[in-house]
C-alpha cells in the first residue's frame, strides 16, 4: 500500500458532512466515485498516481466511509444530485469522472443528465449494463434476509472480498480490519441496504433502472473508456460489450485475472491506462 495517502477533509455537501481527499495541483479535474458498501480508501492506489497530473478528488458517497449515513433514501437520483453538490461545494465546474461498480452506474448516469459539466467519463466493471449480478446481492433485497447476510463480522467480511478480488493475496487484515470498522458504524449497515434495495430486487439489477440507462446510452457525449475483470464475480464481464455497443465511440479494456475492482487490483495497468486517455 502506498506511502502517499492524502489526509482525511470534510466538507458540508448539503446537509451531508462528506469525507474526501484530494491530491495534485495541476490539469484538469477528476473525481473518483467508488461501489456499493465502498469507500475512498478503494482508491488509495491510484490517486497519488493520477494526481501527478490531475487534480483528484474522492468523496465517501453519502451512507457510506464516514461520511454520515442519513438521509437514506429509494431515489438513485439523490446520489447523483450529490455528485453533482459535491463538485459544486469544491467550485469543480466541470470533471472528467471515474466509477467502479455502482460508483460507474451513477457517473454514468450523471453524464447523461450533465453532459457540459463531465470532459471524459471511465467506467470500471459499472452498474446499469444488465440485471445480471452476484447471487448474494439478491437475497439482501429481501426483508430479513438482508438484515441477516449483512450482519457485521470479520469473516463475513473476508467473504465479501473474497468474491469481489479475483487473487485472495490481496485480501490482507488491514482490508478486512478497514472495511468492518466501516460496516459496524451506526446507521451503515441500514445505510448499505437502503441502497442496495434502490437497485437490486430478488432477479437483480433493477429492471426500470437498467432500461432507463439503456435506452438512453446512445446519447453519450463525451469520451469514455469502459474497463472490465474478465474474473468478475459481481457484475459479469459480458456487460462491458453492451457499454461498447451502446456507448457511441466508447474504449474497452478486458484485465486478465482480474475480478470487479480493477483500479486495487492492477493499480499500476490501471493508472497508466487512465492517464493515457484523460491525455488524448
Amino acid at each position: 500500500m502506498p506511502t502517499q495517502i492524502p489526509q482525511d477533509r470534510f466538507i458540508k455537501v448539503g446537509s451531508i458532512n462528506t469525507r474526501y481527499w484530494v491530491a495534485g495541483d495541476k490539469g484538469s479535474a477528476v473525481v473518483l466515485v467508488h461501489g456499493l458498501g465502498g469507500f475512498i480508501e478503494n482508491w488509495v492506489n491510484n490517486i497519488s498516481v493520477l494526481a501527478e497530473q490531475h487534480h483528484v478528488y474522492a468523496m465517501d458517497l453519502v451512507g457510506f466511509g464516514r461520511s454520515d449515513k442519513t438521509p437514506l433514501t429509494r431515489d438513485i437520483g439523490v446520489l447523483i444530485k450529490f455528485i453533482k453538490d459535491f463538485m459544486e461545494a469544491q467550485n469543480i465546474k466541470q470533471a472528467s469522472l471515474i466509477g467502479n461498480s455502482l460508483g460507474g452506474g451513477l457517473v454514468l448516469q450523471f453524464a447523461l443528465d450533465y453532459p457540459k459539466k463531465v470532459e471524459k467519463l471511465v467506467l470500471a466493471d459499472n452498474a446499469g449494463m444488465g440485471r445480471d449480478v452476484i447471487t448474494d446481492f439478491k437475497l439482501c433485497s429481501l426483508p430479513i434476509i438482508g438484515e441477516l447476510l449483512t450482519r457485521p463480522s470479520l469473516k463475513g467480511t473476508a467473504r465479501l472480498w473474497k468474491q469481489i478480488v479475483y487473487d485472495p493475496a490481496l485480501i490482507t487484515p488491514e482490508l478486512v480490519n478497514l472495511s468492518y470498522g466501516f460496516i459496524r458504524q451506526p446507521g451503515a449497515k441500514k445505510a448499505l441496504l437502503t441502497t442496495l434495495r434502490t437497485g437490486i430486487d430478488l432477479r437483480g439489477q433493477r429492471a426500470r433502472l437498467v432500461n432507463h440507462l439503456l435506452s438512453r446510452l446512445n446519447t453519450v457525449t463525451v469520451p469514455t473508456l469502459v474497463v472490465w475483470g474478465k474474473d468478475d464475480r459481481i457484475i459479469p464481464a459480458a456487460h462491458a460489450q453492451i457499454a461498447l455497443e451502446k456507448i457511441p465511440g466508447a474504449r474497452l479494456e478486458i484485465f486478465e485475472r482480474c475480478g470487479h475492482m480493477p483500479q486495487l487490483e492492477h493499480p499500476d495497468k490501471f493508472n497508466r491506462l487512465v492517464l493515457e486517455f484523460l491525455a488524448k
